[in-house]
């Protein structure tokens, strides 16, 4: 198993000394307009699947970016009781960290990101579609900032979501960038896997992780019922919305949430809160074993603790936790 590139040690020809950006102080000023997303930009080829809009820079290293959340998705889809999907947090953290590191750090379009680690929260018990579909405001920092000559090799992003000036949630994650020829060095065997059929298991039954669509199952029954087996369709129009050679984050982050799903009793849980790790890449071929306690504090708190194994080594670690105040 090939671990992820580390920023501070960058493979291959990333060898030119990496330089500290200081975070500058917020004059509170807009000092760029206009800049439009595209889905180039955030990695997303369906426009469905693209929810930042456009950005202005506010400061150095300070960013307003105006997001069109859905109030339906194919994927993304609304929660029982009219509650907005929180995984819409994490997937909009990754494309306007994307999109920025592009636009304004200097990123070329044919390096590839590395997410080695997310979080969200909620800000409020009420997620509903009311308050959290359409146009929603997210300010985002960037910090921890490493160039590499004239282009970002890492950062960290902390983004507050807003609508109406009421606060919605908060999230932080923190990224890093390799060269495509690295990249291909560092992967090339699985880069000449690419589109090689991958299996596809039977997935447990889709009411059990809260999904409508069978084809959004992403967990398969154990062997030794000691947890799940990642279930990966390749042909998967948001999960895999391209060929790709090794397994995407966002598929970790639901199967996180489908096992944390499949413990509760009545089937039920709102991510109000979720922190993952990704320690290495997930590979295509190989069996990935996810396995998830739960446990609940003496205030009430619901927290899930999920890990993901293959070849014996954790692939990504999470804890997602339900505050009871959430709504049902």
């Amino acid at each position: 198993m090939t671990q992820a590139p580390d920023p501070a040690a960058p493979p291959g020809d990333q060898t030119d000394s990496l330089v500290l950006v200081p975070d500058s102080e917020d004059t509170g000023q807009p000092l760029s307009h206009g800049n439009r997303a595209t889905g180039a930009l955030v990695h997303r080829p369906d426009a469905d699947d693209a929810f930042p809009v456009e950005w202005s820079r506010l400061a150095e290293h300070r960013y307003l970016v105006a997001v069109d959340w859905p109030a339906d998705h194919r994927f993304f889809a609304p929660l029982p009781g009219g509650l907005q999907d929180p995984l819409l947090i994490a997937e909009t953290t990754r494309q306007a960290a994307m999109m920025l590191a592009h636009a304004e750090y200097g990123v070329p379009a044919d390096h590839h990101f590395v997410m080695w680690d997310l979080e969200h929260s909620l800000a409020t018990a009420d997620f509903g579609l009311d308050g959290a579909s359409g146009r929603i405001d997210v300010v985002l920092e960037c910090s921890e900032i490493q160039m590499r000559a004239r282009s970002l090799a890492g950062m960290r992003v902390r983004l507050t979501f807003e609508r109406g000036g009421r606060r919605l949630a908060t999230s932080t994650g923190s990224l890093s960038c390799t060269s495509a020829r690295a990249y291909r060095r560092l992967r090339g065997d699985q880069l000449a896997a690419v589109g090689d059929a991958v299996p596809l298991l039977e997935g447990v039954p889709a009411e059990r992780v809260g999904r409508r669509a069978p084809r959004d199952v992403v967990l398969a029954p154990s062997e030794d019922g000691s947890g799940w087996l990642l279930r990966l369709d390749t042909a998967h129009p948001t999960l895999f919305a391209r060929a790709n050679d090794h397994v995407p984050g966002m598929v970790l982050l639901e199967a996180a949430r489908q096992a944390a799903l499949a413990l509760t009793p009545e089937g039920h849980f709102v991510p109000a809160s979720m922190v993952i790790n990704f320690h290495r890449y997930t590979e295509l071929h190989e069996p990935c074993l996810v396995r998830a306690r739960r446990e609940t504090s003496p205030e009430g708190d619901v927290l899930v603790h999920v890990e993901g194994v293959q070849s014996g080594e954790p692939v990504f670690t999470a804890t997602l936790g339900e505050a009871p105040e959430v709504p049902r």
